[in-house]
């Protein structure tokens, strides 16, 4: 009897159960804990995906089922169900924010409260080169088509080009919610891990010579223009995007509680526990669904790939504007706030501000590239609006 016990005891562990696919994705899981906590690769989001995926790839854990979620769709029934081979788990329920579009939104709105649109206002021009970041998303939809991914199903790859998580998310969930799981870990992985697919390209782009350039300080902009900016933005694209609205309106409302200087109490829960709270959640069930099943195949290797392409791809363009800024204004534009483009807030900021100090450490290029940075967050926001009117059913 006691030896029928621990062989039935053994046969129902996790060790027995355990797919090489899964131990494959636990070994991926430790490489990016090591990397958010010993390099400190943006951690506050690296880390909660790493773990959520180390939960989802140990077996018979029982923290997350992708059955539930199989084919894009929630299963609302497997999701009520408590018995049989599928009893839902913590993760399941979390992840239900994420399939209807809720933690985008939020995050979004979170955003908005801790991002000052005024390098943007006093230097409209930074503008385009959020909009040639978006290069890339143009690129990896004609590559996708190419490899036989459908229109929907290119356009929620090449968004992962915009550096932007909770977009890429958004537009997924509504194109290709069977996508869903693979578009998010590259996006969110791509994202905090900007600090090492950078630099390489920059110092490829842009010359020595350009990298030391420093800029003046830009005009000071009045409150006035701070409280109309997020008003008149969501009016306009959403009524030319009617799509984007969720996204964009979100983001302006998080950013008027902190302009308007009335609701400091929202601004800061905005900011604070709200964005905080749903980084967790956001984070830990977007780790959680790169099981090693339903992670480990070969149209999942495609679109890592063409989510670094498209990544890349946006840095690129974001330097070319940059360079042709530089050009224009004889020289007063450093070239390497283009790879800030990108709509990854503040991180890709941090890193032209980190290249520039390399060369010149006298030179502060951080609100600088705050300009073309946040104007990545509305390009980004504005491409997806763009994808799903033209793309969505």
């Amino acid at each position: 009897m006691f030896i029928d016990a621990l062989k039935n005891l053994w046969e129902s562990s996790g060790i027995m159960n355990m797919d090489w696919r899964n131990l494959v994705m636990l070994l991926v899981s430790f490489v990016l804990i090591f990397l958010a906590i010993k390099k400190e690769f943006e951690p506050l989001l690296l880390l909660p995906i790493a773990f959520g995926m180390l939960l989802s790839n140990l077996p018979l854990a029982g923290v997350y089922h992708p059955a539930i979620f199989e084919g894009g769709h929630v299963h609302w029934d497997l999701l009520g169900a408590f018995e049989g081979d599928i009893v839902p788990g913590i993760l399941d329920y979390i992840y239900l924010g994420v399939k209807l579009s809720l933690f985008p939104c939020l995050i979004f709105m979170a955003v908005g409260a801790m991002t000052d649109f005024g390098p943007l206002i006093a230097r409209p021009s930074s503008l385009f080169i959020g909009a040639g970041a978006q290069f890339g998303i143009s690129v990896a939809f004609v590559v996708a088509n190419v490899l036989g991914f459908t229109n929907a199903q290119a356009a929620s790859i090449a968004i992962i080009g915009g550096a932007d998580g909770p977009t890429a998310i958004f537009l997924t969930s509504k194109l290709a919610p069977e996508l869903l799981s693979a578009i998010a870990i590259a996006a969110y992985s791509y994202m905090a891990l900007i600090p090492l697919i950078q630099p390489p390209i920059m110092k490829a782009l842009v010359p020595a010579k350009l990298r030391t350039i420093k800029m003046t300080q830009t005009r000071k902009v009045s409150k006035v223009e701070k409280i109309c900016f997020p008003v008149i933005v969501t009016v306009v694209c959403t009524l030319l995007l009617p799509d984007v609205g969720p996204l964009l309106g979100m983001l302006m409302l998080g950013n008027l509680f902190k302009e308007s200087g009335v609701t400091n109490r929202l601004s800061e829960t905005a900011e604070n526990a709200i964005c905080n709270t749903v980084t967790i959640m956001l984070g830990v069930t977007v780790g959680a669904t790169a099981t090693g099943e339903n992670f480990i195949r070969l149209e999942t290797i495609k679109i890592v790939l063409l989510g670094l392409f498209a990544f890349g791809f946006a840095t690129v363009g974001g330097l070319l504007i940059g360079r042709l800024m530089c050009f224009l204004t004889h020289g007063k534009i450093n070239p390497l706030i283009g790879s800030a483009g990108v709509s990854a807030v503040p991180m890709a900021a941090r890193v032209s501000n980190t290249e520039g100090q390399k060369y010149n450490p006298s030179n502060f290029l951080l609100m600088h590239a705050m300009g073309p940075n946040v104007a990545g967050v509305i390009g980004s926001a504005v491409a997806a609006g763009v994808l799903l009117s033209l793309f969505g059913a």
